[in-house]
């Protein structure tokens, strides 16, 4: 079978990446994946490559181009029964691995990463609407593990954006991927712009990609990647709404000023939309207008991870 065409979805949790992929898979020339697990069996076996004495014993080119083989195999038969001649595997953190990425895709030039975010307060408010709807029967895993931190909504805030837990983490990947010097090859999926004007904003996806527009259906979109949310602890982690439509921001009604007024609600709010200075220094690096630009409005901010 021909090698597939393989592009990558990252970004921040509770940001719209399962409505981006359900989307692009209304076009028949691609198939989107749900959060695929690909990523860590890969880095599984590139870390264990050479803790196999056999592998260790080879001639060191040798045995470093047969590993890069076996990956790039191992990632084009992830999608060997699709027919679709372009594939879409998501998951937040291929920012992380963005390096391996351009060895199994055969360079650099080919990575093309759809980072989709949204609004730091509203991804934090999303997650503590997720939790409120959840712990009526039953128990997250992170309310397991800190029970008593994430009995206040201030504590279950702190707990989100910990490097360690989904939003910090995500926000760290991104962060550092750019830092590594990614940039050119991440396009970022404004969740409000995908709900607002999602054809114009799927124009601007298949135009990063290279792939050819497709007129998309905005009011029936059927969700075809399934993922059993039980494994994740929260209810209807992922499920998408058939219509698209913009929704309003949501954080300032699920939290009030035991929240607002804090360090940690502030620093959020100082990063709230941090990856539009990574846009704006993109955009004009494409231009050519200017060479360097500070990343963040008005701060070093987006440089550092969350503090709290």
């Amino acid at each position: 079978m021909t090698d597939k065409t393989i592009y990558f979805v990252a970004g921040l949790p509770r940001s719209g990446s399962t409505l981006l992929t359900n989307l692009l898979a209304q076009n028949p020339r691609i198939h989107a994946t749900p959060t695929s697990g690909i990523i860590g069996m890969l880095v599984a076996v590139r870390n264990g490559w050479d803790q196999n004495e056999a592998f260790r014993a080879m001639d060191r080119g040798q045995s470093e181009a047969t590993k890069a083989r076996v990956l790039r195999a191992m990632l084009q038969a992830y999608f060997d029964d699709v027919e679709a001649p372009v594939c879409i595997d998501k998951n937040r953190f291929w920012c992380e691995f963005l390096e391996m990425a351009a060895a199994l895709v055969g360079g650099r030039d080919r990575v093309k990463v759809l980072v989709t975010v949204r609004d730091l307060r509203d991804v934090i408010a999303s997650f503590e609407r997720l939790y409120r709807n959840t712990s009526a029967l039953g128990q997250l895993p992170q309310e397991q593990a800190l029970e008593l931190k994430f009995k206040t909504a201030l504590g279950r805030v702190g707990i989100f954006i910990d490097d360690g837990q989904p939003v910090g983490r995500a926000y760290n990947a991104i962060r550092d991927a750019v830092t590594r010097g990614w940039l050119d090859c991440m396009h970022f999926v404004e969740y409000d712009a995908l709900t607002g004007d999602p054809q114009s904003t799927l124009n601007g996806v298949y135009d990063f990609l290279g792939e050819e527009a497709w007129q998309h259906d905005f009011n029936n979109v059927q969700q075809v990647t399934i993922e059993d949310d039980f494994v994740y602890g929260f209810k209807d982690l992922h499920t998408i709404r058939p219509v698209v439509k913009p929704q309003a921001a949501r954080w300032p009604d699920t939290f009030d000023d035991a929240v607002f007024q804090t360090p940690v609600w502030k620093n959020i709010e100082s990063l709230a939309t941090f990856w539009r200075a990574y846009q704006k220094r993109a955009d004009a690096s494409n231009s050519q207008s200017a060479t360097r630009l500070d990343l963040t409005p008005g701060s070093e901010a987006a440089k550092k991870p969350f503090s709290h």
